[in-house]
């Protein structure tokens, strides 16, 4: 009570200094105005608009009675009257445009509930934290559990896609709700959203491609092809010499495409690459593949695996770049190669040469043929101006020369000169040829008759320098191919069929 008639009384004193100094009730209203502002500020104690106090001597009261006639005080008012007992009460009237103590309550009272709210808020945020701390663990498990998916097909049987995609919609279900419940567009959300929308693709193309399955198909395709092809030899006069002997007549037939897969890159826009084994293998490199391939004709990397297996589940042990910036540039085009102990040889991009790549100690080199032109390129694509091959006797490159007004030239390369020491000249233009290969000293031409069919039409003996046209069709997979080389390993020949890998195997003629 003390503040209230403090107050008050700094009122009454106020009114009587302005009504004493003959001010008017514009003068009384401002000073009121400002002493109730002061006053808020103090503290809000006051739950009324209306204040009362008693104040003692009559001459006083006299003077406090003059504010009676004050008019138009849209401010408030001041009324000054004897009390029963003859001392001066003084009646101070405040409306709310002065001080609004009816909204300041109904403020009060939101705030109180607004805490209430928050708490219950607060108490809520907790509840999600713990569970979404249980959803990024959950989540890690799963990447785990797909990770291993991807990485071992053969650490598992029966592959869970449906219960993989049910968690995963569990998880984004869950987020949704977080992100509701927090009325947030946190990065943290969306970050959330794209991890479980990825792993969903991933488990989609797990599916697709069930490995495991895949493998199992190609294996029992395998044995029913070389069911069909004991059938055909039963009634083909035929033998096969064994690996590396060239006691044969030379091919009687070729075997139907054996398609193994798209390449490494599961790209079908890799339509230029080659693959195979090594043609002349290091101890322990028996059963090592290696494959290349590109969008276009360069010949940037090369990738070996440990064995076919491998190969087809895309897990290389070694990629060699040919080109490091600032470091070196062992690029190549053309993609007809060959790898022989453990070293590809292969077209140099520049200068225009044969180059090798030793794989063993990482280190390139290239040697120029004078009269080679790059100028005719096999039929199917360009910049295929050297073609390497290698056969039981050794190794091969076969290229065109504007002497020869493009016609075909076989050359004979020393292993350890890098030099072509012997060549023949044959009387094939190079651009009606789409492929070559060589067999026990005898190189082997091809054509196309149409989408379906390959033929080789021409040979050429070097062992009896003697040319032959021949008609032996075989099956394309496909239309497109880059590359063909025989291996003499295993007496197959390898095919990159617009982007797959082909295989073919070769029957020979009794000698």
């Amino acid at each position: 009570m003390g503040l209230e008639i403090t107050v008050v009384e700094e009122l009454v004193k106020l009114m009587t200094e302005v009504m004493g100094a003959g001010g008017g009730a514009g003068n009384l209203e401002h000073e009121l105005n400002t002493k109730m502002a002061d006053w808020a500020e103090h503290r809000s104690r006051l739950t009324g608009d209306r204040w009362r106090t008693h104040l003692g001597g009559d001459t006083a009261c006299k003077q406090r009675r003059s504010t009676q006639s004050l008019e138009n005080w849209g401010s408030g008012s001041v009324e000054g009257s004897i009390g029963e007992f003859g001392q001066c009460v003084c009646n101070v009237f405040l409306p709310d445009t002065s001080f609004p103590a009816d909204r300041m309550e109904h403020m009060q009272t939101t705030s109180s509930q607004l805490s209430v709210e928050v708490k219950l808020q607060i108490n809520k945020i907790s509840s999600l934290k713990v569970q979404l701390e249980v959803l990024l663990s959950s989540l890690s498990n799963l990447t785990v559990r797909v990770e291993s998916l991807e990485s071992g097909p053969d650490k598992y049987i029966k592959l869970e896609f449906e219960l993989l995609r049910i968690e995963l919609r569990e998880f984004e279900a869950l987020v949704t709700q977080l992100k509701a419940s927090l009325n947030s567009s946190s990065p943290a959300f969306e970050s959330l959203y794209i991890e479980i929308r990825n792993m969903s693709l991933i488990v989609d193309q797990l599916e697709s491609y069930d490995r495991s399955n895949l493998e199992v198909i190609r294996i029992e395709f395998a044995k029913l092809q070389r069911k069909l092809e004991k059938c055909q030899d039963d009634k083909d006069d035929f033998s096969n010499a064994e690996i590396g002997s060239c006691k044969h007549g030379g091919i009687l037939r070729i075997g139907k495409p054996i398609v193994s897969q798209l390449n490494a890159h599961l790209n079908a826009g890799y339509k230029y690459g080659g693959w195979g084994k090594d043609s002349n293998p290091l101890p322990g490199s028996e059963n090592m593949y290696w494959y290349s391939g590109s969008s276009d004709t360069l010949v940037i990397r090369i990738t070996q695996y440990s064995d076919y297996y491998n190969l087809i589940m895309r897990q290389g042990f070694k990629t060699h770049e040919l080109y490091v910036k600032n470091k070196y540039d062992w690029q190549g085009t053309g993609n007809n190669y060959v790898v022989r102990e453990n070293t590809l040889y292969y077209q140099f991009r520049s200068p225009f040469a044969m180059g090798k790549l030793n794989m063993t100690s990482v280190t390139a080199a290239y040697k120029v043929i004078p009269m080679a032109s790059t100028q005719f390129s096999y039929h199917y694509s360009a910049n295929q101006n050297l073609d390497f091959a290698a056969d039981e006797s050794g190794l091969w490159v076969t290229y065109a020369t504007e002497k020869a007004n493009g016609k075909l030239v076989l050359g004979k390369i020393n292993e350890q000169s890098f030099e072509v020491e012997e060549v023949w000249q044959t009387s094939i233009f190079k651009q009606s040829v789409t492929n070559a290969f060589m067999i026990c000293g005898v190189l082997y031409a091809t054509r196309s008759v149409n989408t379906q069919t390959e033929e080789i039409f021409y040979t050429y003996d070097t062992n009896e320098n003697e040319e032959s046209y021949v008609s032996i069709p075989f099956e394309k997979f496909q239309d497109f191919y880059m590359s063909l080389d025989y291996n003499p390993t295993d007496q197959k020949l390898y095919m990159f069929n617009n982007g797959y890998y082909v295989y073919y195997n070769v029957k020979f003629k009794v000698a």
